[in-house]
């Protein structure tokens, strides 16, 4: 069976098809418009995405959405993290107006969490919805060479997400969280829709 993923991003294609293989789900990707996230929440903004890709390709679609939310910021930068510092930012440029914002922060105060939500969307209609969260707090610097966007900041236990190799980063992420509640959802549905 094939699916479409909405998204430009090959890592996320990677870690989906990795985790869906068992299902015999081939995660695919397709030429689609960009969709404007005028969502609230991150279930709306993924259901705006996975909604329109099924739309256009007539297959099953899934899409996610992620963000940082801070607790002293009042959740931010949540579903802005992508555009926190502006539409051409970088993700340092990103970093750094998140630590700016925190400079007078102490590290007790600095929690936040990593959400991600998946959602697919199917031709006739029905949706599956599913949240991954990781707990964890912002670091006074970035620190680690992996990852993309928050990961050196973001810290679980002693280290960044950017320090950790991808299977320890899966075994705690937001995503690898969502994901895996993910696989599981749709484990039932298909085997309630197979008959």
């Amino acid at each position: 069976m094939q699916y479409i993923l909405a998204t430009h991003n090959q890592n996320k294609v990677r870690e989906f098809s990795r985790m869906l293989e068992p299902l015999k789900i081939e995660v695919t990707t397709a030429d689609l418009p960009e969709v404007e996230e005028t969502g609230t929440t991150f279930e709306e903004n993924a259901y705006l995405k996975a909604s329109a890709a099924c739309k256009v390709t007539g297959k099953p679609a899934i899409a996610d959405d992620s963000g940082l939310c801070v607790h002293v910021l009042n959740g931010q930068p949540g579903i802005h993290s992508a555009r926190y510092a502006g539409e051409n930012a970088t993700d340092a440029d990103r970093i750094a107006k998140l630590l700016d914002a925190l400079k007078e922060v102490p590290g007790k105060d600095r929690l936040a969490k990593f959400v991600c939500v998946i959602c697919c969307v199917f031709p006739n209609g029905d949706i599956l919805t599913s949240r991954g969260e990781c707990p964890g707090s912002i670091a006074f610097a970035p620190s680690g060479a992996d990852g993309f966007g928050y990961d050196p900041i973001f810290l679980v236990g002693d280290k960044t997400f950017a320090q950790m190799n991808s299977q320890e980063k899966d075994a705690v992420s937001h995503r690898g969280n969502a994901l895996r509640t993910f696989q599981k959802d749709l484990q039932l549905y298909c085997n309630k829709h197979e008959h």
